[in-house]
């Protein structure tokens, strides 16, 4: 494996960077003061400022998006209280690398030099080797700096995180990218863009500024003539596709979102982010299974026609495949959002399982059990059952509990919807109840 730690890399001072370097290496910031966007951390009252004016920093987890600064924030670190600067990326190294860096931070330390280690994409590695830092970051031999695009909470262990504090970067807005474009025009002159096109070029970044950087590059070495409007812009450039990983915390934010977006009665937020599922590749079946979940536990009774909306569009959408089916799944979503909203299904079915756990295997009452055998009959099974079809108005009021367990009311109709009238029958019926049988 090539030397992650070679003699080349400056230590406790600027990078020298080549004029062929990217733009986005020439544009890197020289000084903390030159991060764009993460004022609240860099500033003189963020967290960095601090134990910068202190002189003293402690182990810090850097949680943030794709290119918002924090390699360089890091590597700058380093530079504003004088300590060694070393880095790993967690893609490409493993145990003999991280000794390796132990080990030359040992020799440092005993020529009086502190170490900052600065370790890139952090949560790849294993519990294992993540709780291989403990004891060098006990004994102050590094101060680690990691570097997530992951949320900590999920991905790094729980005594690692105990030792660092965790600063979380902002994804970088339009005002903040704009900057950049004006620190590339000074470096590389005027972009080939109309205003339009340099706002549509921004919002294509996404809040990535390593991403604008590089499509700006992309403008540059064409030679463009004529200033791009944004139609020229969108066929010349492609657009950066949305930060989204299945099966990471992007994809239950954004299915949280939805689903209280939902729930309140928001169908137009609700919308946006189901768009920004599908847009971003998500399973269209997956959303589908959501929206039934969001049927049950949230509309219910209320509209019971809610249920039946969402297994038609998975039907719909099955039938048709993808784009026309995805139609279907924006009905029923609209049709979920607008719909009355009531828990009192998802309530009972808390409460009532709850009951059946404590109350064990409580024998229902005689009346209401079958008598398939005749030794059954003779022991009382079935004795006194009143057939509901006979009683007057088609309801005997009998009582259904067993003889050791009060009876419980776990489903309360709302007064939104269908519930309402499902409210009134309980309510007649409890009258008749107390009526027959006091």
């Amino acid at each position: 494996m090539a030397d992650l730690f070679a003699d080349d890399v400056p230590q406790n001072a600027p990078d020298v960077v080549s004029e062929d370097a990217p733009l986005a290496d020439r544009l890197r910031p020289r000084s903390l003061d030159e991060v764009i966007g993460q004022e609240h951390l860099t500033g003189p009252e963020g967290a960095i400022g601090r134990m910068v004016s202190a002189g003293k920093l402690s182990s810090m987890v850097l949680w943030g998006p794709p290119g918002t600064g924090k390699t360089s924030i890091a590597r700058l670190l380093a530079d504003a209280v004088g300590m060694r600067y070393e880095a790993v990326s967690a893609v490409f190294s493993g145990v003999a690398d991280l000794k390796k860096a132990f080990a030359a931070a040992e020799q440092a330390q005993k020529a009086g030099q502190r170490t900052l280690l600065f370790v890139d994409e952090i949560h790849r590695f294993n519990r294992a080797q993540q709780d291989g830092f403990l004891p060098f970051v006990e004994r102050g031999l590094v101060t680690l700096v990691g570097a997530t695009t992951e949320n900590p909470s999920f991905e790094l262990n729980a005594a690692l995180l105990s030792r660092a504090q965790v600063l979380v970067l902002h994804r970088l807005d339009a005002g903040a990218l704009g900057k950049l474009l004006d620190r590339a025009e000074v470096l590389e002159g005027p972009l080939p863009l109309t205003d339009a096109a340099r706002e549509a070029l921004v919002a294509t970044a996404d809040g990535d500024g390593r991403f604008l950087l590089n499509q700006a590059e992309t403008l540059y070495a064409a030679k463009i003539e004529q200033p791009l409007d944004p139609a020229a812009l969108g066929q010349f450039l492609q657009r950066r596709v949305a930060v989204y990983d299945k099966d990471r915390e992007g994809h239950y934010n954004l299915i949280s979102a939805l689903h209280k977006a939902v729930r309140g009665s928001d169908p137009q937020a609700a919308l946006y982010y189901m768009a920004r599922m599908l847009v971003a590749g998500e399973e269209p079946l997956f959303v589908a299974r959501r929206l039934v979940r969001m049927a049950v536990e949230d509309i219910g009774l209320a509209d019971p026609q809610a249920l039946t909306q969402c297994m038609a569009a998975k039907e719909a959408y099955q039938f048709l495949g993808s784009p026309e089916g995805e139609l279907a799944l924006v009905q029923a979503c609209i049709y979920l959002a607008t719909a009355p909203k009531s828990n009192a299904a998802y309530k009972a079915q808390k409460a009532s399982f709850a009951s059946a756990r404590e109350t064990g295997s409580l024998m229902p009452p005689m009346n209401v059990v079958n008598a398939p055998t005749g030794m059954m009959k003779k022991l009382g099974y079935g004795a006194g059952y009143t057939y509901d079809h006979d009683a007057e108005e088609g309801f005997s009021g009998d009582d259904y509990w067993p003889a050791d367990m009060e009876p419980q009311t776990y489903y309360q109709p709302v007064e939104r919807g269908f519930e309402r009238e499902i409210a009134k029958r309980l309510d007649y019926w409890e009258k008749l109840r107390r009526e027959r049988h006091g």
